[in-house]
């Protein structure tokens, strides 16, 4: 059309062209397409010499038109492209796709052509098939008369096996190249081939193995190819005697496997429990299938496999942990967010350890990487516990409540013959939120036991206990820890008895009932129920009779701070003069008039403040009795025991200016029986203070004697 178009201009054209154009006009439309037609034709020469007469303007009207004429043309060819697309395509497929065959055709020819001119070669039969060698093949073979029926058999096999490749009928391939091998052992033991067709043979067999191997690996490389195959096509490759190769990829395409999994798995899902749940399971299930598939394979072969296998395994876990660590642990362990890491251990560990049925111990892996950052995440929330409990001991009142959260009214005590376990105790403020922290704590712990952390976080438990305990005893009101560097208070001072009394009551709850109570969940997902564990001491593990005894030993330790704080104050004066002195008694001797026989008033007071406490603790310590006889047990035994070891008393007594007269005797004799009598009507007279208490008076009658007195009299 566009030929035509220029041929046959319009309008103003038509005149510009001349008498040429009119000649032309005449002429039918073959006549005029013939210049087009012809191999010689230069474009160029032919629109200058049609626009030798035209002038500027004609020229411009002339391209003008031209370009009209191809936007007209790319236009209808648009059109012709739409309205044909799918025949286009179709075409175009076909043709590629013949491209392709004759390709595979003509590489057929020319290799059948080079085999037939190496058998005429070797039989020396080259004058008899001398000619093109692009000739037809049958044709060839009809030339060549005197082929034996081996050397058929030998063309007739090569071209076999290559169709079978080219077809990729795998399984034939395979019983084609088996034959190929037993043939050319005949042959060489026949010698029925000379020995370059021999060598032939054996070279085209090893070429084509190769490429079947490497059809074979191509297959298993496929996205597309499932596990059922994957495991034949290894086969039939390590059958080839391609072993090693036929592993490796084996492994590779589960981990290809798992990398697409892995990346549509965080394009799609959260970093919460939801992704690790199912990113440890995505893992290992791999890892599993990627196992049974090798040992399904390549189970009777040497351990070399096994060795690959294990490794392969390792760098997966490695990597899963790498990739866990960087999305879930680091950002939790800095936060302090225990939780979300033991949850996330306990899950993989989960995990791994089921995987441990098929003999792959992946458990150290992990342990190596989770490890730090659970214990980095648990030092934090021991240390939050301890900055927590020393800002509430900074304003705590020391006074016993139950907690806010408790369903027991306020204003209902316990009964004394309930369990302490039964209810909620109590306890002063400092004291409850140490406590639900540490409860807090050790439920988010409880898979510590599979990193084996769970020995650092009862440690940590200790450490913490003792930090509180020092926190009790600082607040006692003889506590020279009361002030920071910047003069602000530690902790608030217990000013009374019923105070300091409720600093023991904290320390004595968290350490018998509700610290062990907290490490018991360490391990109660595995270790039975927790009805058990609290159970007698003989019932309990070793390891949780010794942490009993170190939290025993920090019970103590407040213990003895209280009683040494109260007997101080006893023995000495605001000024730091002894109360407790030998002239009580030293004086008494000379007077004219009689004493009254009372106990000294310092034991009076000491009866008093004994009286006091042990009506505090009755009401603090129901059901705790012991510790509260244990504890009055102690403050009169650390007065007693003071006044029997004081050097200063004795030498005064025993080798000072004024000697101990009878009268004197008889007052420190009647103190030591005071001190004895109302010990044991409260039941807290121990061995101890007894044995003291007779020493001090065996003591006093020796110095009576040493004056020349008889003291029985």
């Amino acid at each position: 059309m566009d030929l035509l178009s220029l041929t046959t201009p319009r309008g103003s054209l038509s005149s510009s062209i001349g008498d040429s154009g009119e000649v032309e006009a005449n002429l039918t439309l073959s006549e005029r397409l013939k210049v087009f037609k012809s191999s010689s034709f230069d474009p160029n020469a032919y629109v200058a010499s049609k626009s030798r007469s035209m002038n500027e303007k004609e020229i411009r009207h002339l391209c003008a038109y031209l370009v009209d004429l191809k936007k007209a043309s790319a236009e209808e060819m648009r059109k012709s492209v739409l309205a044909n697309y799918s025949a286009f395509i179709r075409t175009s497929k076909e043709i590629s796709d013949l491209e392709g065959e004759l390709l595979s055709m003509r590489n057929l020819l020319s290799t059948q052509a080079a085999l037939v001119h190496g058998l005429s070669e070797g039989c020396e039969l080259t004058p008899m098939i001398s000619g093109d060698e692009d000739s037809d093949m049958d044709d060839i073979l009809d030339e060549v008369t005197d082929i034996s029926k081996t050397e058929k058999w030998l063309v007739e096999y090569l071209e076999t096996i290559q169709v079978l490749l080219a077809e990729k009928r795998v399984n034939e391939a395979m019983a084609a190249l088996d034959e190929g091998e037993k043939m050319a052992i005949e042959i060489s033991e026949g010698k029925s081939l000379s020995p370059s067709l021999y060598r032939a043979l054996r070279a085209a067999i090893t070429e084509h193995r190769k490429k079947l191997a490497d059809q074979l690996a191509e297959t298993i490389c496929q996205p597309s190819t499932r596990g059922a195959e994957i495991r034949s096509t290894a086969l039939t490759l390590k059958n080839l005697g391609d072993g090693p190769r036929a592993h490796t990829l084996l492994l590779n395409s589960h981990q290809e496997t798992l990398k697409r999994s892995t990346k549509s798995l965080q394009s799609t899902t959260g970093r919460g429990g939801a992704f690790t749940a199912t990113f440890s399971q995505l893992v290992f299930s791999t890892i599993s299938h990627a196992t049974s598939d090798s040992l399904s394979v390549f189970a009777e072969e040497e351990p070399a496999y096994t060795s690959e296998l294990v490794t392969w395994a390792v760098t997966q876990a490695e990597q899963f942990a790498v990739l866990l660590k960087k999305c879930i642990l680091a950002s939790s362990a800095a936060a302090g967010g225990l939780r979300v890491a033991s949850e996330c251990v306990h899950v993989c560990m989960s995990h791994c350890y089921l995987l441990e049925a098929t003999g792959l111990a992946l458990s150290p892996v992990l342990l190596k990487y989770f490890r730090p950052f659970v214990e980095q995440a648990l030092k934090t929330n021991l240390k939050r516990i301890e900055q927590s409990c020393s800002a509430l001991a900074s304003a705590d009142d020391w006074s016993l409540a139950y907690a806010p959260t408790s369903n027991r009214h306020s204003g209902l005590p316990p009964s004394s013959h309930s369990n302490l376990g039964s209810f909620q105790p109590k306890l002063s403020r400092s004291a409850h939120k140490f406590n639900s922290m540490v409860q807090e704590l050790f439920e988010d712990v409880g898979p510590l036991e599979m990193l084996q952390l769970d020995v650092l976080a009862v440690e940590g438990l200790l450490q913490g206990f003792n930090f509180y305990v020092n926190l009790l005893i600082d607040a006692l009101p003889g506590s020279v820890v009361t002030e920071n560097l910047e003069g602000h208070k530690i902790v608030k001072i217990a000013e009374t008895e019923a105070q300091q009394i409720a600093l023991l009551a904290n320390a004595i709850l968290l350490a018998d009932e509700l610290l062990p109570r907290a490490v018991v969940k360490l391990s109660s997902s595995t270790k039975g129920d927790d009805s058990q564990k609290r159970g007698s001491d003989k019932h309990r593990p070793p390891e949780q009779r010794e942490m009993k005894k170190r939290l025993q030993r920090e019970v103590d330790r407040l213990r003895d701070s209280f009683c040494r704080q109260h007997a101080l104050e006893f023995i000495f004066t605001e000024d730091g003069e002894a109360r407790l002195n030998a002239l009580i008694y030293l004086g008494m001797d000379g007077k004219a008039d009689q004493p009254e026989w009372f106990p000294s008033p310092i034991f009076q007071e000491l009866f008093a403040k004994l009286t006091e406490v042990a009506g505090i603790t009755a009401d603090v310590f129901v059901g705790r009795e012991r510790f509260a006889t244990v504890l009055l047990m102690r403050l009169a035994e650390t007065v007693v025991l003071w006044l029997s070891d004081d050097q200063a008393f004795w030498e005064e007594v025993e080798t000072g200016a004024t000697p101990l007269g009878p009268v004197g005797l008889q007052q420190l004799y009647l103190d030591m029986q005071f001190v004895m009598i109302f010990s044991s009507q409260g039941r807290y007279l121990s061995r101890h203070l007894h044995q003291a208490i007779k020493n001090i008076i065996a003591r006093a009658i020796e110095a009576v004697a040493a004056t020349g007195l008889d003291p029985n009299r």
